[in-house]
């Protein structure tokens, strides 16, 4: 049986696929470009239910993606006492498409709003603040991916990075 030279040659045929003509081989090529509404990536992803809309976050191509993480904050400006913490009840579940293995958020209708029970001064005037779900990540930062919500009408997606030092530092033994 020739398996072991079959086996030899893997290395170099693979090499032979990828060739020089590759365009990551090619320093003038230009950098991959975010998709855009012509690259049709939302044929991925479901459309949006009734009562719902998508929320897409297209996140810039960065030089050390692996150094960066998204965390994603579903929630709906809402009337508060302006001294307590509040937070919508329920979460955000991650889901996965059918079939493409790409990763969404999808956000229900709040049933209500937990807040610490502190007491307000007499004549406090109520506030208008932004109150979420708990925080959905961080998750891995990848450009060639949107970041895809589903929330209710009525709700907002709010986003922000979180970025690692590159260099590791030794730990000690003590």
């Amino acid at each position: 049986m020739r398996t072991p030279a079959l086996l030899a040659a893997l290395p170099l045929a693979a090499l032979l696929l990828v060739g020089a003509d590759s365009p990551e081989s090619d320093p003038a090529s230009p950098a991959p470009q975010r998709p855009d509404d012509a690259s049709n990536w939302q044929k991925a992803y479901p459309a949006a239910k009734a009562g719902q809309k998508r929320v897409v976050i297209h996140l810039e191509a960065k030089e050390n993606e692996d150094d960066w993480q998204v965390e994603v904050v579903v929630g709906k400006v809402m009337e508060t006492d302006g001294v307590n913490l509040h937070r919508l009840m329920g979460g955000v579940e991650r889901k996965t498409v059918d079939g493409w293995g790409y990763t969404y958020l999808e956000a229900p209708e709040s049933k209500g709003a937990l807040t610490t029970r502190m007491g307000v001064p007499p004549g406090k005037p109520k506030v208008m603040a932004f109150v979420s779900y708990p925080a959905v990540g961080p998750f891995r930062y990848n450009s060639k991916l949107p970041v895809v919500v589903y929330v209710p009408e009525g709700y907002e997606v709010r986003y922000r990075f979180w970025k690692a030092d590159s260099a590791f530092r030794a730990g000690e033994a003590g």
